[in-house]
Order: C-alpha cells, then sequence, then structure tokens
C-alpha cells in the first residue's frame, strides 16, 4: 500500500522560506508522479508543480513565479518542496499526491491523483 507521509509545515514571515517533505513508500521499485498541491481559504486545490520519480523532471504551475523548488532524494525516497521569498497569500494548507508510473503531458490536476498525504500547514505573516 502506498503511503505519503508529509513534515515541515509551520509559521513564517512574509520574505521566509520553508522546506516541505514528502516520504513515500509502497511503490517498491515502481515509477511514479508526485504532485504538489495548496487549499488556500476560500480557493479550490491549487498545482503547484509535478516530479516525475524516473528522472526527476519538474514541471511548475504558473503561480510558483520562480519561487518554489522540487527536489528528491532516492536514498530517503523523499521529495522536496523548497518554497522561498514567502508572501502572506502563500498560506495555506500544502499536499503531496501521487499516481502510479507517468506523469500526464500538459496536466497538474488534483484528479489526476490517488494517493495523498496528509497536509500540512503553510502560515505567513506579513
Amino acid at each position: 500500500q502506498v503511503h505519503l507521509m508529509e513534515s515541515g509545515g509551520g509559521s513564517v514571515q512574509a520574505g521566509g522560506s520553508v522546506r516541505l517533505s514528502c516520504e513515500v513508500s509502497g511503490y517498491r521499485g515502481i515509477d511514479y508522479c508526485m504532485g504538489w498541491f495548496r487549499q488556500t481559504s476560500g480557493k479550490e486545490r491549487e498545482g503547484l508543480a509535478r516530479l516525475y520519480s524516473g528522472d526527476g523532471e519538474v514541471i511548475y504551475g504558473d503561480t510558483v513565479n520562480g519561487r518554489f523548488t522540487v527536489s528528491q532524494d532516492n536514498a530517503k525516497n523523499t521529495v522536496y518542496l523548497q518554497m522561498n521569498s514567502l508572501k502572506p497569500e502563500d498560506t495555506g494548507t500544502y499536499y503531496c499526491a501521487t499516481r502510479r508510473r507517468w506523469c500526464l503531458p500538459g496536466r497538474l490536476e488534483p484528479t489526476d491523483y490517488d494517493t495523498w498525504g496528509q497536509g500540512t500547514p503553510v502560515i505567513v505573516s506579513s
């Protein structure tokens, strides 16, 4: 059974940085696509970036604008979301999610993913 364990959320002042981690277990050598999403107050869940574990390719959503970086540590089965220059509007709950095998071309939609982490809150104060 696939399981995702998130960590790293918390409170930070505007302009600061936070690194989120998502530890993956259960794929047993099968590649996966991981998406990072966030849910802010009153808005639908928003796609931030996705990574394909097979080659580490990352695609970013339009709202990231160069502030966020996704990377993976294969030895630790962990994917990271590094967020810099945070703004109060980045406040929300952040999720990692995976789908087996491939990333779907050109898509960063929550409905494409079938396993979700528990979510971790990030609060950015002005």
